[in-house]
């Protein structure tokens, strides 16, 4: 007669692996907000306000928290991923949100891909060509292996520490004034609208705040009993993201208060080189290839989940559509390079999905058919809506200023 496992050994092998899982999730959707343009933006934005942009990370961090926990918690109630409930919130929705992350997941791609390049480049001196072909052969070995979810969510997490660590050692090495920015990000000398609501864009915006929520659904988190757990990897996603942010504002800050000239053409890596040299660059090359290639992970897998389930014979072969979307992505560079002006119709294009799906989902929280006797926080709602409407807002207001301005 065989030997029978403990129930508490298989409850703690079970919890373990669940933990694992909260963990990739989070760490999936913080990595993909983690880009190339992440890099760009905190260095500017920390030029401009320079302390005061402590306030702003803290506001779009409270902002994302809001929009994050609504998404997750109502794709875990539903069970469902985000493009199903839009469907039954309103019959041929969820094929226009699709459409949307989909062109912008691609496009986005091209730009993540280039990052990657540019990471390899810095790193071994090689063509940035040659460093994003490199890159995406290993995203798709990452697809590739029988365990994807795993290996996707195990690679976010190395890759998502390592840079941690580095920015923080980077952070240390300028001597930034800490206290000063610890005071003004309660106390600002001055607020900035459009770069809160740039933050909150490229944080949750787009497909981003959908990583993490689609991953936990396809690990079978799902459901009321598992709300703590998805609510305690959505803020973790958020803080991860916010470390990283804090991090490198302040490794900026502290260039900035030496009164050190910072490169415009490439201001993230002049950053990094100014606080350590050339070991600084190499780290820039590092941190920018994770960055940028986490990214790319990201992007094609949760673009590709947003089609899953509109045929079965897409779900089956899911993992090579995401092969295809990584294939793409990195052809469109190598042969065309970075198509700026299609980018920036995209980035236009791409700052309305949040609203739209943050919109949609409160509207399915609050209907009985779709989340049966769920009762949504009303306090969850009321800041989701301020959320989207803000979001819609500016959204408006820049593709205002793109195209007719």
């Amino acid at each position: 007669m065989g030997l029978q496992k403990p129930a508490q050994s298989i409850d703690s092998n079970k919890k373990k692996m669940n933990w694992s899982v909260l963990l990739g999730a989070a760490f999936l959707m913080a990595t993909s907000s983690i880009g190339p343009g992440f890099l760009t933006q905190t260095t500017v934005f920390t030029q401009s306000l320079t302390t005061s942009f402590g306030f702003i990370i803290l506001i779009s961090i409270i902002l994302d928290i809001v929009a994050q926990l609504n998404v997750w918690r109502i794709i875990a109630v539903t069970e469902k991923r985000g493009q199903d409930i839009a469907n039954m919130v309103l019959p041929g929705l969820g094929f226009l949100l699709s459409l949307l992350i989909v062109i912008g997941g691609l496009a986005f791609n091209i730009g993540n891909i280039a990052g990657a390049g540019l990471g390899f480049n810095v790193l071994f001196g090689i063509d940035p060509k040659w460093g994003a072909a490199i890159s995406a052969i290993i995203a798709i070995i990452i697809f590739s292996v029988k365990e994807a979810g795993k290996a996707m969510d195990r690679f976010a997490q190395i890759a998502g520490v390592v840079m941690i660590l580095l920015m923080i050692y980077i952070a240390i090495s300028t001597n930034p004034p800490a206290g000063t920015a610890f005071v003004k990000t309660f106390t600002p000398d001055k607020i900035d609208i459009f770069a809160i609501i740039t933050l909150v864009g490229g944080s949750v915006g787009g497909y981003i705040t959908f990583a993490g929520g689609h991953r936990l659904l396809e690990a079978g988190i799902k459901g009321k009993k598992a709300l703590p757990q998805v609510t305690r990897s959505s803020v973790t996603g958020i803080l991860i993201t916010g470390v990283m942010r804090v991090a490198l504002f302040l490794a900026v800050l502290g260039v900035v208060s030496q009164g050190l000239k910072i490169n415009a053409d490439n201001p993230a890596a002049s950053v990094f080189q100014l606080a350590a040299g050339n070991l600084g660059y190499k780290i820039f090359g590092l941190v920018m290839w994770a960055a940028a290639l986490t990214s790319v992970i990201g992007a094609a897998y949760t673009s590709v989940s947003f089609i899953r389930t509109f045929h079965e014979s897409i779900n089956q072969h899911y993992r090579k559509i995401i092969i295809g979307f990584i294939i793409v992505s990195t052809l469109s560079f190598i042969v065309i390079g970075q198509p700026v002006q299609v980018l920036v119709i995209v980035g236009a294009i791409n700052a309305f999905i949040l609203p739209i799906a943050l919109g949609t989902l409160l509207i399915a929280a609050n209907k009985k058919r779709i989340v049966g006797d769920y009762k949504h926080p009303l306090w969850m709602t009321i800041l989701g809506v301020i959320v989207a409407v803000a979001m819609a807002a500016m959204s408006i207001y820049t593709v205002y200023n793109i195209f007719l301005k």
